[in-house]
């Protein structure tokens, strides 16, 4: 060899030494052959599980342990038990292994750069993960110990997440992430959590001890899924328990969509390459899945899915042929006959797209994808639907999202609070269920002035305080809820609750208040003008009126509903009956009210009933009664126009003389200016 002074030499030498890679043999076991023998038994046991095809990662673990253990200066042994972390649901773990194998001897296995670069990239060591990648020499095709082997594009797309990542941490989103504690979580992997628009119900997936049918998954040791659900207590969540049969079986069984109202939900089987069922919440227990239709499953793998708020419309997860990557994103109508539409380039990419959720807002969509900017693995992101079109998605951002998977994002209606699973230091599990508190932009500083404070013209001191940080809500969206009930008896209804978009005239969605607790819930998107009919088979119906202009802010209103029977002398009031201002012209938007009106009379051939218009006190009283009176004769006009017999309707205007609200507010003069009818003879 070429002349090199005597002390680098030695340097040299000392070096490698210390970073020698130590075999399996007699010569470095000395007299331990019990030792040797172990050690070797234990690496033969662990390698036939490492190489099968497929690798059965989490059985090979134990035994690449306990050969390390006799053994720990074994290159590429370090290097398969860094794979196996890497193939667990504890990466992490992964990155001292690697990192060993890497300083006794790199090219023991031709994987150790990529491998270590794989494990230092999962946890955010971005700086030295795009080194290790840039050492990563390729790999054949032939070397079956890479499932599969990696390829320079792979790298390529590793080095673009990594500088993503390298971004998006400089400039972290502002959110609080909290476990969600032990009501939820458990020592096992809890993750996919949906929930109702309110965040009154969760549920989640769990592969937990107690599982229905006791059985574990060969590939990862773990017990099969189960669906457990939980209710908020205020401060935290009930004490999930499973759902049992018949939506929990023997085999895997996971929750992947629910209905705003909670009332609906949508499971994942692994039947038949992986389908999609509904169940219904039939008072307090859920009903036997039923598989949805061969237009959403088919051989290929449904993996998600979620309603829109009018329940009429399913965004999913397909592999099916024809995708632009290896899943993609597609909706589909459940009314008709029509084939799923792909959501096309701006949605799915060349990679996967998964976890799709559609907020209670009708037009801001959710997923899990591979592409666009990830920083490894799937990152969530959000696209909003303006005009047709899908808005360029948007990366959530850290810390919310990490380079390894995070799928199965989901919102409550008032943008308050998010929740999904993730794996995180400091968990319960393996996995574990997440919320997600959004915060607002951050406050500009303010400058405290001298004279604020008495103390200060004694110690002027200029110091910059940062406002606190402020919990935000950025739904256009607002929920009703409330339960229905019978007016006299009090017992709760299974009533049918019909939404109606009150410019066009068309039932938007049909919902039902559970049937034991009566309760509903309707998710109403800001920009309609939205007529709620409550209805049920002998009573009358129950309307209410919110006209929620584009752009409302989030809010939640609770209305509890009676419905009364037909009786003589009940009054109902109809407000979704609408006049232009000072005047007795019926709008347009009346006509869906006035057409309930008509069938209720036609239907009912021997009802009577008295059209009533009532005021506010604004103005001059005689005005107020001569305007009602035209009112109520306006609507008489225009059921006796549409077939009603004239002899069946009488009219009444009763100006500001029967308020039911205080005329000293705006709210309470609102409510006095009504059109009702009362049941004069049935």
């Amino acid at each position: 060899m070429p002349f090199l002074p005597n002390l680098l030499i030695l340097l040299l030498l000392a070096s490698s030494a210390a970073a020698q890679s130590v075999e399996f043999s007699k010569d470095n076991f000395g007299d331990n052959k019990d030792g040797l023998r172990e050690a070797q038994r234990e690496l033969k046991a662990g390698e036939q599980e490492y190489f099968a095809d497929p690798p059965r990662y989490a059985q090979a673990l134990p035994h690449l342990l306990a050969a390390q253990e006799l053994n720990p200066n074994n290159a590429p042994l370090n290097v398969k038990i860094g794979d196996c972390y890497l193939h667990s649901d504890t990466k992490p773990a992964a990155l001292p292994y690697l990192q060993k194998a890497a300083k006794l001897d790199a090219t023991a296995d031709a994987r150790t750069h990529y491998l270590l670069a794989r494990a230092l990239h999962l946890s955010a060591k971005w700086r030295e993960a795009i080194t290790e990648y840039q050492l990563a020499p390729p790999i054949p095709a032939s070397d079956r110990r890479s499932e599969p082997p990696y390829t320079a594009a792979e790298v390529q797309r590793h080095l673009q997440e990594c500088r993503t990542g390298q971004q998006l941490m400089a400039h972290p989103v502002r959110v609080f992430i909290d476990n969600a504690g032990p009501e939820l979580n458990s020592s096992g992997s809890d993750y996919g959590p949906v929930i109702s628009a309110d965040e009154a119900t969760i549920l989640i997936t769990s592969r937990r001890t107690g599982s229905t049918g006791g059985k574990k998954d060969p590939a990862t040791a773990s017990y099969f899924e189960d669906i457990y659900q939980a209710s908020w207590r205020g401060k935290t969540w009930s004490a999930a328990e499973n759902l049992g049969p018949p939506v929990n079986t023997d085999d895997h069984n996971a929750t992947v969509g629910l209905s705003p109202d909670g009332q609906r939900m949508l499971v994942y089987a692994g039947s038949n390459g992986g389908d999609l069922l509904e169940t219904t919440l039939g008072g307090r227990t859920w009903e036997k899945p039923r598989r949805l239709n061969s237009r959403i499953n088919t051989s290929a793998h449904e993996s998600s899915a979620s309603y829109s708020p009018d329940g009429r419309t399913l965004y999913f997860v397909s592999d099916r042929p024809g995708g632009a990557g290896s899943s993609d994103i597609y909706k589909v109508s459940l009314d008709g006959n029509a084939p799923p539409e792909n959501l096309g380039p701006a949605i799915n990419t060349a990679g996967g797209e998964e976890g799709a959720f559609m907020a209670p807002d009708g037009k801001t969509l959710y997923f899990s994808s591979e592409g666009h900017n990830s920083m490894g693995g799937y990152d969530i992101f959000k696209s909003v639907l303006e005009k047709g079109k899908w808005s360029t998605p948007e990366n959530l951002g850290w810390p919310i999202n990490t380079p390894d998977d995070d799928v199965f994002f989901v919102t409550s209606a008032s943008g308050r609070h998010g929740y999904y699973s993730s794996e995180r230091p400091g968990g319960l599990g393996a996995k574990d269920i997440y919320r997600i508190t959004f915060l607002g932009p951050e406050k500009p500083p303010v400058l405290s002035e001298e004279n604020q404070l008495l103390a200060s013209r004694l110690a002027p001191i200029k110091q910059t305080v940062l406002a606190p940080a402020v919990v935000v809500a950025t739904a256009q969206v607002t929920i009703l809820k409330g339960t229905v009930t019978d007016d006299a008896t009090k017992q709760p209804l299974d009533a049918a609750i019909d939404l109606i978009d009150n410019t066009s005239g068309q039932t938007i969605a049909t919902f039902r208040s559970n049937a034991v607790s009566g309760r509903y819930l309707v998710s109403l998107p800001s920009g309609t003008n939205y007529g709620i009919v409550v209805r049920q088979d002998g009573y009358l119906f129950h309307s209410e009126n919110f006209d929620l202009p584009a752009g409302a802010a989030f809010a939640e209103v609770t209305k509890d509903i009676t419905l009364k029977r037909l009786e003589v002398g009940t009054v109902i009031v109809l407000r979704n009956i609408f006049f232009d201002s000072g005047k007795a012209t019926l709008r347009p938007e009346s006509t869906a009210e006035l057409e309930r009106l008509q069938k209720l009379l036609t239907e009912t051939p021997s009802l009577k009933l008295e059209m009533a218009g009532h005021t506010d006190d604004v103005g001059e009283a005689a005005k107020n009664q001569d305007l009602s009176q035209r009112r109520a004769q306006a609507v008489v006009a225009y059921l006796t126009q549409h077939g009603i017999a004239a002899a069946r309707l009488s009219a009444a205007g009763y100006g500001e003389t029967q308020p039911v609200a205080a005329n000293t507010t705006k709210l309470g003069r609102q409510l006095n200016r009504r059109t009702e009818f009362k049941v004069t003879a049935k």
